[in-house]
């Protein structure tokens, strides 16, 4: 029997480490071959060049795709997602895959989510239906995609009823888990030696893991919101706390926090260390310290790792403003305002508040499924691909509403 043909699109860090188990368990399923389609902050040197990362993982690259940036222009989102639907297009083309597959909520991959359903290719989206009200345009993206895919594996069960309320199929949705748990089941990330060999940390102090990303409806803002947050992290390493500072992603918006970095450079100590990206290994490496109390670790800023995957490490975290707003979190989550009294409290109280760090190790985590890689290439192996499942139905009963006339 002739392998279906599963082309996986990445764009951006974050969303490769969490596409891993998922590209892992198509390689080794004998009915699946995978074809990786690479894009966006991948290629892009000034977000740390991850495109080495999936190649040291020992994954081929069927095609680099190139996305246009402006990161000077307003318009650089709308620009990037039409220039990426017309790259991924020709790809496509090219490669005539069985399946897509897109993760999350970025506008690369809505550009992808947009080219291959119009294309009338088999669209599989993972990680649909959660929530993050925030001030961001995930919402927007993340559901806008839900409706253009065919299949929709989920992280929760909250976000497989939220798809459902939406009108989707109840065959189309799988409550899968959260692929990044295969990983660190697996204890796939570095070693406390490995750590200290790459990063020259001293584990007897302590250690927070800062990113912040800009909130893509006010990127005017970017640099006024990272303020406070730098100066409680130049606050916490003048007392002696070591803090490693990455990069954000590459949103509108990004520019102003790099630069905002770049200029505390020059204004920060030793205890202070800056990388562009960790890559998946160390970022989950750092976040396993936390699980030898004898280690001071906190996630600190307003990824969506320091809500989905620090419960799993019982890692305790700050979340700063309103970027993450609304997404399911464990009880290992302070959240904090652009405040730097405020947010350097909340950091004081991950450290070193022993109930707080017991009820962070100790607490339920709502992603621990296990087994999602596997989960999803087991169903693309086996799903019929016929017109059903290219042709989508509106599971909601219409109701008559009476429509106000004002004029």
């Amino acid at each position: 029997m002739q392998k279906r043909v599963i082309a996986i699109f990445t764009g951006n860090r974050a969303e490769y480490g969490l596409l891993y188990p998922v590209i892992k368990a198509i390689s080794l399923h004998p009915d699946l071959e995978y074809k990786l389609l690479v894009s966006g902050a991948h290629l892009d040197p000034n977000f740390g060049d991850t495109l080495n990362e999936i190649k040291s993982d020992g994954f081929d690259v069927y095609d680099e795709i190139k996305i246009d940036m402006d990161n000077n222009s307003l318009s650089v989102i709308p620009k990037a997602i039409g220039s990426g639907i017309i790259s991924i297009s020709n790809t496509l083309i090219k490669l005539k895959p069985d399946f897509v597959v897109i993760y999350a909520d970025r506008f690369e991959g809505l550009a992808a989510v947009i080219a291959a359903s119009q294309m009338n290719i088999p669209t599989v989206h993972i990680e649909g239906g959660d929530l993050t009200e925030g001030g961001a345009l995930d919402d927007s993206v993340r559901h806008a995609m839900t409706k253009l895919a065919h299949i929709h594996f989920t992280t929760n069960d909250e976000a497989s009823s939220r798809i459902l309320g939406l009108g989707e199929e109840s065959w189309r949705v799988q409550t899968v888990g959260f692929t990044a748990i295969d990983l660190i089941e697996q204890k796939n990330y570095a070693t406390a030696s490995e750590i200290q060999s790459k990063l020259k940390l001293d584990l007897t102090k302590p250690i927070v893991l800062f990113t912040q990303h800009s909130i893509s409806q006010t990127p005017e803002m970017s640099k006024t919101l990272i303020t406070p947050s730098l100066a409680a992290m130049r606050k916490l390493s003048e007392e002696g706390t070591q803090i490693i500072i990455t990069y954000p992603n590459n949103d509108n918006g990004s520019a102003e926090i790099i630069k905002s970095i770049n200029d505390f450079k020059h204004l920060s100590n030793s205890n202070v260390f800056f990388e562009k990206s960790l890559g998946r290994f160390y970022y989950h490496g750092i976040l396993a310290l936390a699980l030898d109390t004898n280690n001071r670790i906190a996630c600190v800023g307003n990824s969506s790792s320091g809500i989905k995957e620090t419960p799993a490490f019982g890692c305790p975290t700050v979340n700063i403003g309103s970027r993450q707003e609304g997404r399911l979190r464990g009880s290992n989550v302070i959240d904090a305002d652009y405040d730097s009294n405020e947010i350097y409290k909340a950091t004081i109280k991950c450290l070193y508040d022993e109930k707080f760090r017991k009820i962070s190790k100790e607490g339920l985590n709502p992603y621990w499924k296990g087994g999602a890689g596997v989960k999803v290439a087991n169903f693309l192996a086996n799903l019929t691909i016929n017109q059903e499942l290219i042709r989508k139905k509106m599971t909601l009963k219409s109701k008559m509403v009476k429509v106000s006339d004002n004029g």
